[in-house]
């Protein structure tokens, strides 16, 4: 059986994750454009917006929780404008 994180955890954990992709190193070879450095700065972009996608939809959230969310939304996808393109 799955272990339920709390929401605030599961924030935390999302910006986290923005972080560890952005901190990914360049290949030296292939540069940013390498299929397996798009392909792990995504898996790490992918796993903060699954950490926190399902908040808005949450009855239990406040207001507060799902402003943060969207937010949250913004910087990922503002991430990956900034790491890969």
């Amino acid at each position: 059986m799955t272990r339920l994180i709390p929401v605030a955890d599961r924030i935390i954990r999302a910006r986290a994750l923005i972080q560890t992709a952005r901190e990914v190193p360049i290949p030296e070879d292939g540069g940013k454009y390498e299929f397996s450095y798009i392909a792990t700065v995504k898996d790490y972009l992918r796993q903060a917006r699954d950490m926190i996608k399902f908040i808005p939809q949450s009855a239990g959230a406040s207001a507060e929780i799902k402003a943060e969310a969207a937010l949250i939304f913004k910087e990922i996808e503002q991430a990956d404008k900034e790491i890969l393109h």
